[in-house]
């Protein structure tokens, strides 16, 4: 009998990683932009926001906040109804108008249903050579979570951008995770060795 890995673990049972790393996200971001004007829109923004892809596909015109360069998200898997606002890169919020044109202010941008959002990610996972748990619209998200801690974004600011009810389950991503890790690691070494 296997052990289940820890909720909010980064981590699956078989002890693969749940999020991209080291050049991983650049490649995935290459790939979309090699896609359809659509799909490739949907990959950055769920890159770029660390939405849910059930999230993603309700985003309607009348939720992309230009002037503010935010998208404002129905939050889902709460008991009550929520709205968060995520900035998004300039470039984008442009595809996204450019998307939202002809539609009605409550249309969705994506008439797609989420098995075809998730192919479409995994085609751009697979053209970036990623392959593995993490190469799913989940780990696009998780991959977000750690970028943030990466960067130093305040935790309070990362729960809000992601939609988490509690802080404890943004705080998995607080974790030494990446660069952060390595360097707390050649500390260590070099009290061993003296040098990286």
């Amino acid at each position: 009998m296997r052990a289940a890995p820890a909720a909010g673990s980064l981590r699956d049972h078989h002890g693969q990683r749940k999020y991209l790393c080291g050049s991983e996200p650049r490649r995935f971001l290459a790939a979309a932009a090699r896609m359809d004007a659509e799909s490739g829109a949907l990959c950055r923004l769920l890159a770029f926001t660390g939405c849910r892809v059930s999230e993603a596909l309700q985003l309607c015109p009348k939720r992309l906040d230009a002037e503010a360069g935010r998208i404002v998200f129905r939050t889902l898997k709460r008991r009550k109804l929520a709205f968060r606002a995520v900035p998004v890169p300039a470039e984008l919020m442009r595809e996204l108008l450019r998307l939202a044109r002809g539609k009605r202010p409550d249309e969705p941008l994506w008439p797609w249903c989420r098995q075809t959002a998730w192919r479409r990610v995994r085609r751009a996972m697979a053209e970036a050579g990623i392959t593995g748990v993490h190469a799913s619209p989940k780990g696009l998200r998780h991959t977000f979570g750690v970028q943030n801690a990466e960067h130093n974004i305040p935790m309070p600011l990362t729960r809000d951008w992601m939609g988490h009810a509690r802080i404890d389950t943004t705080a998995i991503y607080q974790h030494a995770v990446g660069r952060e890790e390595r360097s707390f690691a050649r500390r260590l070494w070099r009290g061993y060795v003296g040098r990286d």
